[in-house]
């Protein structure tokens, strides 16, 4: 009887320690590697739309630089912002007739519609100061962005990549 009391005893303790193991990585893998977000307003449309819950990876940063066209979460005191990064530190943006350059290139934005585009109005040219990004939302004609009202964007303030549309489920997909 003691024999058998002993065992489950040990059960309960082997399971408490799985569930204790499970619990502490889930933490380390939502403080350290890929959290969620939900998507606010329509800024960022047709690519994300409001109300759609990304994951997004925390830890991509850690080991390499923010690229163009990445989707990037930025940490802001009042709320986040979800925005797609267009220009690199120590770049020139200009737009010029609805038209993209970068450092005096054209550049083809294919996340983007003719209709966004032609809602880009044109600016610049600015360069991108070191360490800093410009970053404009899909949605040209309202998204509040580098171009009226984030500024440049400092590396240390973007604090992941979005990965995953997860919710709603019938529009699970990535967002690379």
């Amino acid at each position: 009887m003691a024999e058998e009391t002993a065992k489950k005893k040990n059960q309960w303790l082997e399971w408490l320690k799985a569930i204790l193991i499970a619990v502490i990585l889930a933490f380390l893998l939502r403080s350290f590697v890929f959290a969620t977000s939900i998507v606010e307003g329509e800024s960022m449309e047709p690519t994300l739309e409001d109300g759609e819950t990304i994951l997004f990876n925390k830890f991509v940063y850690l080991t390499g630089e923010p690229e163009r066209g990445d989707i990037v979460i930025i940490d802001r005191p009042i709320k986040n912002y979800v925005k797609r990064i267009i220009a690199l530190p120590g770049e020139t943006i200009e737009v010029k007739n609805h038209v993209l350059y970068i450092d005096g290139k054209k550049y083809e934005e294919t996340f983007i519609s003719e209709e966004a585009r032609n809602h880009t109005g044109n600016f610049g040219p600015y360069t991108v100061p070191e360490n800093e990004y410009f970053v404009m939302g899909d949605n040209r004609e309202i998204s509040m962005d580098s171009r009226n009202g984030l500024g440049f964007i400092q590396e240390d303030t973007i604090i992941g990549r979005s990965e995953f549309i997860v919710f709603p489920f019938d529009e699970w997909t990535s967002t690379n």
